[in-house]
């Protein structure tokens, strides 16, 4: 099913955006069909002879509340502004809302099986809705939980839907674990990323709200929350990130206070849905991290590029001194769009394994660039 949106919700350079509603298969069953929702965002003037190329969009955190889907809730100011310029060079956009995020159950955050099967399946269905309009050439392009979601995809895909032509992946702001094997030249993650009671508050909500609880559906989530903790999954249930941030703020909660000794069992199975297991992406990958990203944290992005390294993947790593979780986002595209024009042109980019290198600690954002807070 499909219908028009309204054009002056949509980035800058669309010339029509259609809501789409698909099924998909249950990422956290694996069996089973399930609704799921997104958009197809097309680009000014006439189709080309075959249908635009296809930048699959992979959005970041929002939320884990229906009312958070970006189909419904619309873009930032960052993202709108990041989507108008892949639209204007001239990309179709086709973007998932993820499995339940606007569509019944709960939103398995985070877990790259229910995210890349949303991503491949919505695909499949614009494809098949707008076949003159849409050629199938895709590139996977994903920003924070988007990037584990692009890979995760981008992984799924030679099994699970070997007939779309997936050429690369973007990667930004690098949220996603690969298994590792032994003596993997990796660096320790502190557990403020790992660990949902070391974690900040709203994003450990989030993860116990929606991935934790779509392991576990015949559990409440609230009986490992304390009443602090409640107070907290009440947002998480109606409301979006921003408000989480704001009802943390409010509340002056850490996350260690938000859950009971009944949290480490209803973890159970998280690690192991989050964590891709192996590294070796069949398609070229473009992965860009800010220096100063404090929110997604440098160390997990360095083993993340290391790992793919590793398993022999053709990994283009770009570093941006001083820029933040959300100021790489659109400083990366003077790298990302040319990786993706060199793959369109049917060339191979250039690779950077043989040249990584840990980031370092955690730098300081730099001032007056728009969105790098």
């Amino acid at each position: 099913q499909h219908e028009d949106m309204d054009l002056t919700k949509l980035p800058q350079g669309a010339s029509r955006g259609v809501r789409v509603l698909y099924s998909s298969q249950n990422g956290v069953s694996k069996s089973g069909s399930i609704a799921v929702s997104g958009q197809i965002l097309f680009p000014k003037g006439k189709a080309p002879v075959g249908g635009w190329p296809v930048v699959a969009w992979e959005h970041g955190t929002t939320g884990v509340a229906d009312v958070c889907a970006p189909s419904w809730r619309g873009y930032s100011s960052r993202d709108k502004a990041y989507l108008s310029r892949w639209l204007s060079e001239g990309f179709v956009v086709v973007a998932t809302d993820y499995q339940g995020l606007g569509t019944p159950g709960p939103h398995p955050y985070l877990f790259y099986r229910p995210e890349g099967y949303s991503v491949l399946d919505g695909l499949r269905a614009s494809l098949s809705a707008f076949p003159k309009e849409i050629k199938n050439w895709i590139v996977l392009v994903g920003q924070s939980q988007g990037s584990g979601a692009a890979l995760g995809a981008a992984w799924l895909a030679p099994s699970y839907a070997a007939e779309l032509n997936i050429r690369g992946v973007v990667a930004t702001g690098l949220v996603t674990g690969f298994a590792a094997p032994p003596g993997a030249r990796h660096v320790p993650i502190p557990e403020v990323y790992t660990d949902a009671s070391k974690m900040d508050s709203a994003f450990a909500m989030l993860r116990v709200e929606g991935s934790d609880q779509s392991l576990q559906p015949e559990t409440d989530s609230r009986t490992v929350l304390t009443s602090a903790g409640r107070q907290m999954s009440q947002i998480a249930r109606h409301a979006c990130l921003h408000n989480l941030f704001d009802k943390a703020d409010q509340l002056k909660v850490q996350s260690n206070a938000l859950f009971n000794e009944k949290l480490p069992a209803f973890e159970a199975g998280h690690d192991a849905a989050f964590t891709i297991p192996n590294a070796k992406i069949s398609f070229p990958v473009f992965a860009g991290t800010g220096l100063a990203d404090g929110e997604a944290g440098v160390n997990g992005q360095y083993n993340a590029v290391a790992a793919m390294c590793d398993a022999g993947t053709h990994v283009l790593w770009k570093r941006y001194p001083g820029m933040t979780h959300n100021g790489a986002v659109n400083v990366s595209l003077k790298d990302s769009i040319p990786f993706a024009k060199t793959l369109l042109a049917g060339h191979m980019p250039p690779q950077s394994c043989a040249s990584i290198k840990p980031p370092g600690p955690v730098e300081e954002a730099l001032p007056n660039v728009p969105w790098n807070n």
